[in-house]
């Protein structure tokens, strides 16, 4: 059997290369192969936004995304959003209101949350829950999460 091919791309800044059976999920080659497990593996069918990563700054669901579909691209995963030392206003602005609950989901929300504030520095309360509705959490009911990404917008992070 010949050797899977290589994956060329860039995580978190870092150029990568990795060799990727062609069936491959991107969710698999991050936590297994890399170790980066902040994406965590939810459901595997794509509705809960839990292994929400940023490709080429769009949020993806990394379930669903062949590691090759990601050759030649930036993929940024909640390892990457977050500084080396402390917290973004985001991160800071999530845990100050008490958006986290089990922490399970929060990973996905803050890079669906990041690429939108990125975008929309200053986005409605409308444009929060529409960019936030791939993302499923279990514990919050959505209030303090959508606070959380308020504040954040508020204070310029």
């Amino acid at each position: 059997m010949p050797p899977a091919p290589p994956v060329n791309f860039r995580l978190n800044g870092q150029p990568i290369e990795v060799s990727a059976e062609p069936a491959r999920i991107l969710l698999d080659l991050l936590r297994d192969d890399l170790h980066l497990t902040g994406s965590k593996r939810g459901c595997d069918l794509g509705t809960c936004g839990c292994c929400t990563v940023l490709v080429d700054g769009r949020p993806t669901l990394s379930c669903l995304t062949l590691a090759h579909l990601v050759d030649g691209r930036e993929v940024t995963t909640i390892e990457g959003v977050s500084p080396p030392r402390g917290l973004t206003p985001l991160q800071r602005a999530f845990v100050d209101v008490g958006a986290t609950q089990c922490g399970f989901c929060t990973p996905g929300f803050v890079v669906t949350a990041t690429a939108l504030l990125r975008d929309r520095p200053h986005p409605s309360r409308d444009e929060i829950v529409r960019a936030i509705s791939g993302n499923l959490c279990r514990c919050t009911g959505y209030v303090k999460i959508v606070e959380a990404i308020e504040r954040a917008a508020a204070e310029g992070g």
